[in-house]
């Protein structure tokens, strides 16, 4: 399949967050301005390794551009990104066009350069609305910033943009969890993400903190947090799409969607990763060894998936979404055997409700395998962990 998706890696950050092990490169307080030689050179290596990479004839549906802060780019380099994609591959004219978003990281005139580049759906990262918790966290805004950059976004007439959360945070309680959800819930954004904290070894949090042990809230208690989660929000208008990931109506996230649905996309940046062709490949982590791979012609050169990697990873990625996986698409790719096979092995899990089998729905709709909400996705690495021992070879 051709990728119809593209990721673009925007690697600067003032600060790095205390849970972030994303390939970034600190900037502190400096202003990005168009001249600024750090943002010139990343942005033009940028543009080379796009154009570097064959094109084909069909249209960009989704651009997705994450970091580090992306809010930090000059509105000049971002217009310079989004043209030279238009010039390599086309990009459709109702492209869904995100921008992950900070606050205190932009004003109204350059978000509004950012919207006349051709953005069209914005994702703000506030993590939490409690100040204590942001300080945690090693977060540059506060709570007064968080609103300041909502008024902007409202002012600016922008009705596609998602809110980020993170529960599980150290000395987070399920009432400061609460009062978040209630907050957001009153400032009605079409889409919420809510991440549970995963704390990684190499980051200062994984330097301090210790899974299951104080701070950080118990097991029983993200959970709790998790639950609660699903209830408000449900509750309020919002459909549970990902195990993560909140939408109204109409908004959920397209560009993610293809990577939930095992779709082929390309991803363009210091550490970025794309799946084309069968391939999966992550680029240099670092400016100096991503600039010196560009240079030496932003060669990939890897294996192809194997089969039962791509059933595995169909699986792990599609059983994210409430919808799940279609079961007649798994036989028809991979094998009516190793349908039975994982019926078999999820038959444990049917049986207390974690996961359900939708047979025989009528009016043409297709049989399903997918987790209950909220306990299937609670559980989820549970039951992954159970398909990644069977043998599909």
């Amino acid at each position: 399949m051709t990728p119809t998706a593209a990721y673009l890696h925007i690697p600067f950050c003032r600060r790095r967050c205390y849970y972030c092990d994303f390939a970034i490169s600190v900037v502190g307080d400096r202003p990005l301005t168009d001249n600024s030689n750090i943002v010139t050179d990343y942005i033009n290596y940028l543009c080379q390794e796009i154009s570097a990479t064959p094109s084909t004839d069909t249209p960009l549906q989704t651009i997705f551009f994450g970091g580090g802060t992306p809010s930090l780019l000059p509105v000049k380099q971002l217009a310079q990104v989004i043209d030279t994609l238009q010039q390599q591959f086309d990009i459709a004219p109702d492209a869904e066009i995100s921008m992950e978003i900070d606050p205190n990281t932009f004003n109204q005139e350059k978000l509004q350069g950012y919207l006349d580049c051709g953005i069209n759906r914005v994702s703000l990262g506030i993590q939490t609305f409690d100040e204590k918790l942001l300080q945690i966290c090693g977060r540059t805004h506060t709570v007064k910033d968080i609103f300041q950059a909502i008024d902007i976004i409202k002012k600016l007439s922008i009705k596609n943009f998602s809110l980020d959360l993170i529960t599980g945070l150290p000395h987070q309680t399920l009432e400061q969890c609460q009062a978040s959800l209630v907050t957001a819930i009153e400032i009605n954004p079409p889409h919420l993400s809510c991440y549970d904290l995963v704390v990684e070894p190499v980051t200062v949090f994984g330097k301090k903190y210790h899974p299951g042990e104080k701070p950080l809230p118990t097991d029983e208690t993200t959970a709790a947090m998790y639950r609660l989660t699903q209830k408000l929000l449900t509750s309020n208008g919002y459909q549970h799409y990902e195990i993560s990931n909140y939408a109204q109506p109409g908004y959920q996230c397209l560009h993610n969607r293809i990577y939930w649905e095992n779709k082929p996309y390309y991803g363009f940046g210091m550490g970025a990763a794309s799946y084309v062709g069968n391939k999966r490949y992550t680029r240099p982590c670092t400016r100096r060894e991503y600039y010196n791979w560009v240079k030496e012609g932003a060669v990939i050169d890897v294996p192809e998936t194997s089969k039962s990697d791509r059933l595995l990873e169909t699986l792990m990625l599609g059983l994210r979404l409430a919808e799940g996986v279609k079961l007649s698409a798994i036989s028809q790719q991979f094998g009516g055997e190793n349908t039975t096979k994982i019926l078999d092995c999820l038959q444990q899990y049917q049986d207390i409700k974690w996961v359900i089998v939708e047979q025989n729905l009528g009016n043409n709709q297709e049989s399903r395998l997918r987790l209950k909400d909220p306990e299937g996705f609670l559980f989820s690495n549970q039951i992954l962990t159970s398909l990644f021992e069977l043998d599909f070879s």
